[in-house]
């Protein structure tokens, strides 16, 4: 099984990505989330400028964020820039919209979508919302077409995976989806850090290193599952007490509020009124021994790629870390 990583993307991750390649991560892929991230492309570029080895790609791109011409030409030029190391994803979107206060996007729009991207990189003339319109990069401006390019996709239900298996060449899931039958390229996603001798999971440095990525299901209960489901987690009522003090027009915004980059007010609630107790849960948290007997179990359910999330402030360390107990 492959190990790879996932950067919420920040000014930092060229040097992360630079990192990860010395350590020796299959993939780098930094998340498309422009309400709190420099731009996606403008990061991958800088990372291909560093590095020599480590695939590249946005994981996930939402569709809506971006007309397909736009993301065509960006993938174009991270081709260039890193020939033969371009990977892209795609998906329906979650903080990367509902950040915005918008919903996810239908699986239908997406595989619309898709298709007239990848006819673009083919060098087709498509119509795309009752125009024509074609690449017309010369060759200082993009490789030649057709540009080919790895596909994946994060799907988490049966339509999204039935469209993936017809439009993409792999998919992205949580690790309680496993197993997911019918693809040879089956990637898993979490985070989480390595323990060291008799450190607590809920010491303040597991904390900080793991509390944005402990704080996730939080964020994605809420949103598709209702406050209800967020009242049965552990220091769920606490969350919601904490997301109810803002403005209902505005509690998006106190929701998403550093996803995945730091704790926010009611994630810290949460853990306060008891949700630490679910780190092991809702991460992959443990000894080297523990992490290395977790990853063996998503290999043995068919995965071929795990994505490692590190959070904190410690990138750099969490990546070693990682990378070290996954291969030992």
């Amino acid at each position: 099984m492959d190990i790879s990583c996932a950067l919420p993307t920040t000014l930092d991750s060229p040097e992360h990505v630079r990192i990860a390649e010395q350590l020796g991560y299959r993939r780098a892929w930094l998340y498309d989330t422009p309400q709190q991230s420099p731009d996606v492309w403008m990061m991958l570029g800088l990372a291909a400028a560093r590095t020599e080895r480590i695939e590249l790609g946005p994981g996930v791109l939402i569709p809506t964020l971006r007309h397909p011409m736009t993301n065509a030409a960006g993938t174009a030029g991270l081709c260039a820039l890193a020939p033969g190391r371009v990977v892209v994803g795609f998906g329906t979107g979650f903080t990367g919209r509902r950040a915005m206060g918008y919903g996810s996007i239908s699986w239908a729009y997406v595989e619309r979508y898709v298709d007239a991207y990848l006819a673009l990189l083919r060098g087709e003339t498509i119509e795309w919302e009752g125009a024509t319109m074609r690449m017309l990069h010369p060759d200082l401006s993009a490789p030649p077409r057709p540009i080919d390019v790895p596909i994946v996709m994060s799907a988490f239900g049966p339509k999204g995976a039935e469209i993936t298996r017809r439009r993409g060449h792999g998919i992205i899931v949580h690790e309680a989806l496993l197993p997911v039958e019918g693809f040879d390229w089956l990637a898993c996603i979490a985070g989480g850090t390595v323990l060291g001798g008799s450190e607590s999971p809920r010491s303040d440095r597991v904390k900080a290193a793991i509390g944005p990525g402990w704080a996730l299901p939080y964020h994605l209960t809420y949103e598709y599952a209702g406050p209800d489901a967020v009242a049965a987690m552990p220091g769920g009522e606490a969350w919601l007490a904490s997301i109810r003090r803002h403005p209902e027009r505005e509690r998006h915004l106190a929701v998403h509020d550093h996803h995945l980059i730091a704790m926010n007010e009611a994630d810290h609630a949460a853990w306060q009124a008891g949700g630490s107790e679910a780190v092991e849960m809702f991460t992959i948290t443990g000894t080297t021994e523990q992490v290395r007997s977790r990853l063996d179990r998503i290999a043995g359910t068919g995965a071929t790629e795990f994505i490692y999330q590190p959070y904190g402030p410690d990138i750099a360390g969490e990546l070693e870390r990682f990378h070290a107990a996954a291969t030992a």
